[in-house]
């Protein structure tokens, strides 16, 4: 079952986003999209009282899905996220919940207390395996942490799928694991889009890379490719500070960044939180309005930062569709449905002051 991306949302919204420049990896000239830039889907969904863009992107995923499957199936679920400090976590599992109410089934998400605490994940999963949960959706922090806890699963006919971030499968198959489906998402790309930004939005020169935990699937993929990108377009990357997710390290990391090159013109961060963070150092030092900033994930945070114009631009995603997609995939996994290619249905885009108004519902 190949998915495909979310089109409803990259049709409109990118649109307006490359015709602000906010770029991607395409390396056509930015000025050729501007034709396609178009106020009237923006009338048609949400003031015409038709869909809202979120709405839209909601509805494909269900038709990328299909054959969904049947409610009320009296199974009892569980879901293992990162930190709920973080609001792209809670949106995920308000997506986990809100699915799994709409399917008639109970489910129980939990999170770690940080980003990195990789014990602690391994631990709320073998507690899960001694309840009666039939499927059990895991983001795991790094792709090793939960290799021996999945095994564990596999022997007792609990149903894996991973959401977001990925395990070592190599690594996994030597243990004598499997995973039986697996959400992906795009990560490098989403490192590509936000430097691209940067790119496409300054004249060249020195740039940053603020990281989130070594050796997690999303924190190293969006390093890569915001370093690799910046790199190709031949900008100085004076920087990369692994800040395993955290706004204070992002601050601290920032200020010494731009206290060794007050020529800095842009900051390609790992998520929202550390790229709030930045700005905050930026805004203390007077830098803030020659120095770009882009993020991951379009939290609530970012959006309101984004239309105050004290933050540039996010890469967004739904973490709330990925929940839903999770509830989806476990069901379909325990009614025998092939789940073993899933594949990307996450929509992303970059959001700036040009498109934040289309998102006014986007979670």
């Amino acid at each position: 079952m190949k998915k495909r991306l979310v089109s409803v949302l990259l049709c409109v919204t990118m649109a307006a986003a490359m015709a602000a420049g906010c770029g991607s990896s395409s390396e056509e000239p930015k000025e050729e999209p501007k034709k396609e830039t178009s106020e009237e889907p923006k009338e048609e969904t949400e003031e015409a009282g038709g869909d809202t863009l979120f709405q839209q992107a909601l509805a494909q995923v269900d038709e990328d899905l299909a054959p969904l499957p049947k409610k009320d199936a009296g199974v009892e679920l569980g879901a293992i996220e990162s930190t709920l400090t973080n609001s792209f976590w809670v949106t995920m599992q308000e997506g986990y919940e809100d699915a799994a109410e709409e399917y008639g089934v109970k489910i129980d998400v939990q999170a770690t207390d940080s980003d990195t605490d990789t014990a602690g994940q391994l631990d709320i999963l073998n507690n899960m395996l001694v309840k009666n949960y039939s499927a059990i959706a895991v983001s795991p922090l790094t792709e090793d942490c939960l290799i021996s806890g999945i095994v564990t699963a596999n022997q007792s006919d609990v149903k894996i799928i991973t959401t977001g971030n990925q395990v070592n499968e190599d690594a996994l198959a030597q243990a004598g694991g499997k995973i039986d489906a697996k959400i992906t998402v795009d990560f490098y790309n989403q490192g590509v889009l936000g430097a691209q930004y940067i790119i496409d939005n300054t004249d060249g020169g020195k740039v940053a890379v603020i990281a989130g935990n070594e050796g997690g699937t999303q924190a190293d993929a969006r390093r890569d490719g915001a370093k690799e990108t910046f790199e190709k377009a031949g900008m100085e990357v004076v920087a990369v500070e692994q800040c395993d997710f955290d706004a204070q390290k992002a601050y601290d990391a920032a200020a010494a960044i731009v206290e060794a090159n007050p020529d800095l013109v842009g900051i390609a961060c790992g998520n929202d939180d550390m790229a709030l963070g930045v700005v905050r150092a930026l805004q203390e030092k007077e830098m803030k309005d020659k120095v770009k900033v882009v993020g991951v994930d379009f939290t609530e945070e970012a959006k309101a930062a984004i239309e105050e114009g004290t933050y540039d631009a996010s890469v967004a995603m739904s973490p709330y569709l990925m929940g839903r997609e999770g509830v989806i995939i476990m069901l379909k996994a325990l009614e025998g449905q092939d789940v073993s290619e899933v594949g990307d249905s996450t929509p992303m885009a970059v959001v700036d002051a040009s498109n934040v108004g289309q998102m006014s519902d986007w979670h």
